[in-house]
C-alpha cells in the first residue's frame, strides 16, 4: 500500500524566492522517489510566485490557525509521515498530529538553527564576538524542546550537527545531517570573457541579506575606484523602499528587485559578492554559484560547512581591506577566475550530490516506520517534552480558539 506523507508548511514554497523554498522541492522529490503519496498542507494565502505543486502531483489543502477543523482534515488524511518544514510549525500542528494521529512518523526539517542566527545577529549588532550564553534564548528553549518533539529532525549543516551533538548533547539518533542538494552539475556555463559586472542576491525578508547589503554599499566605493567599467547588480526578493533608496547609477550600485531567472542573472555576472555578517545553515546563493560557474567573495559564515576538502569557489575572508583586493583580483585575472569555476563544480560532485544522500535517507525513513514504538522508547526526552511542554502550547490554541467563536 502506498505510504503517504503530509507536509505542514509556514508558506506556500517560492523556490525563486527563497533557498528554503528549493529545499522543499528536494525534499519532496526524495519522498516520490520513495513512491510516497503527498499532500501539502499550509495556512498562508498563495502569492504569485508561489510553486504549482500540482504539477508535482501534489494534493494541496488551505488549513486554518487554532482551529479543530484541522484535527478533522488530519485524521481524514491519515498520513504515515508528518514532515513540518520549521520548529514554528511544529509549535502550531504538533500537538494536535500526536493527539489524532500518534502513529504517524514527525519529521522536522530545521532549515537551518534559528537559535544559532538569532545569537550571531546579537553579536553582531553588538559589535562583539559570540559568547555561549547568546545561545540560551527563548528561541533556543522553543527550538530545542520542538527537536525532541519529533521523531527525526533534518540537519542542513555540518557545523550544526556537530553543535547539537557535541554542545547540547542530542542524540544524534533523532538528527539527519541532509544538506541542498543537487541532482546534476552542468559545467557548460559561460566563459570569463562572456561576463561582466558584480552581483549579489537574497530575499529582503530574511535580514542577514538586508545587512550583507549595508556591507556592500561601504565596500563597494573601492572596488568601483579599481574597476570603473564594473557594476553591481542587486537582487532580491520582497525588496522594499528602504532598500530602493541605495540605488546610485553614478556609483553603479544598481538594486533590481527580485530576479525572474537566477539562472540568467549568475550566468552573466563575473563574480557574486556576499559578505554575510552572519547567519546560520548553508547559503543558497553560494551553492547556485557553484551551479552556474560563478565564482565568489564571502565571509567564514558564509562558507561555513560548504567547503569541500579546504576548496573554495573563490575567496573567503572577513576583513574589508582583503575582501575588496580579493574581488579585484577574481574579476580580474581569467586564469584565477577559471581556477575557481572548477572548483565549484568539484565541490558539489562531493558534497552535495543527490545520489550521496538519496539512499541512506530513504533506509532511515524505512528504518523508523517499522520500529517507531522502540525509537520513541529511546528518545526518553522526547516523551517527557511531548506529555510536559506541549501542554501550554495545547491550551494557549484552544483559548484562542474559544476566543475566536466568541467573537
Amino acid at each position: 500500500m502506498q505510504k503517504h506523507l503530509v507536509i505542514i508548511g509556514t508558506v506556500w514554497p517560492e523556490p525563486n524566492s527563497t533557498a528554503a523554498g528549493s529545499r522543499m522541492l528536494q525534499l519532496i522529490d526524495l519522498f516520490q522517489k520513495q513512491n510516497f503519496k503527498i499532500t501539502f498542507l499550509c495556512s498562508a494565502a498563495k502569492t504569485d510566485f508561489s510553486f504549482d505543486l500540482q504539477q508535482l502531483n501534489i494534493v494541496t489543502e488551505s488549513i486554518e490557525l487554532n482551529s479543530e477543523s484541522f484535527n478533522e482534515q488530519i485524521a481524514l488524511l491519515q498520513p504515515d509521515v508528518v514532515l513540518y518544514d520549521r520548529f514554528m510549525t511544529e509549535e502550531q500542528y504538533g500537538w494536535r498530529v500526536k493527539e489524532v494521529c500518534p502513529n504517524a512518523l514527525t519529521v522536522l526539517d530545521t532549515e537551518d538553527l534559528h537559535f544559532l542566527r538569532k545569537a550571531r545577529a546579537i553579536a553582531f549588532k553588538q559589535n562583539r564576538e559570540l559568547v555561549f550564553k547568546d545561545y540560551i534564548s527563548d528561541i533556543f528553549k522553543r527550538e530545542l524542546a520542538s527537536i525532541y518533539r519529533c521523531d527525526l529532525s533534518l540537519i542542513i549543516s555540518e557545523y550544526e550537527m556537530e553543535l547539537l551533538t557535541q554542545t547540547f548533547k542530542v542524540d544524534a539518533s533523532i538528527l539527519h545531517y541532509l544538506p541542498f542538494l543537487v541532482d546534476e552539475i552542468n559545467s557548460n556555463q559561460p566563459k570569463f570573457s562572456e561576463r561582466k559586472h558584480f552581483v549579489s542576491i537574497g530575499n529582503f525578508l530574511h535580514e542577514p541579506n538586508w545587512q550583507t547589503v549595508l556591507q556592500l554599499k561601504k565596500l563597494w566605493k573601492s572596488i568601483k575606484k579599481e574597476l570603473p567599467e564594473a557594476e553591481l547588480h542587486i537582487y532580491g526578493a520582497y525588496a522594499t523602499d528602504k532598500v530602493f533608496q541605495l540605488h546610485n547609477e553614478k556609483e553603479g550600485f544598481l538594486i533590481k528587485g527580485r530576479a525572474n531567472s537566477v539562472g540568467e542573472v549568475f550566468r552573466n555576472a563575473r563574480v557574486l559578492l556576499a559578505p554575510i555578517p552572519f547567519g546560520a545553515g548553508l547559503k543558497g546563493k553560494l551553492l547556485e554559484s557553484m551551479q552556474f560557474g560563478l565564482p565568489n567573495v564571502t565571509s567564514t559564515i558564509g562558507a561555513e560547512a560548504m567547503q569541500f576538502d579546504s576548496l573554495w569557489n573563490g575567496c573567503i575572508t572577513d576583513d574589508e581591506n582583503d575582501f575588496v583586493a580579493k574581488a579585484i583580483q577574481l574579476y580580474s585575472d581569467e586564469n584565477l577566475w577559471n581556477e575557481n569555476q572548477q572548483k565549484g563544480y568539484t565541490i558539489l560532485e562531493n558534497k552535495f550530490n543527490t545520489d550521496l544522500f538519496q539512499k541512506e535517507f530513504s533506509e532511515k525513513i524505512e528504518y523508523l516506520l517499522n520500529n517507531l514504538k522502540e525509537h520513541r522508547q529511546q528518545n526518553f526526552l522526547g516523551q517527557v517534552f511531548n506529555h510536559q511542554s506541549m501542554q501550554s502550547t495545547k491550551f494557549m490554541s484552544k483559548w484562542i480558539e474559544l476566543k475566536n467563536s466568541i467573537q
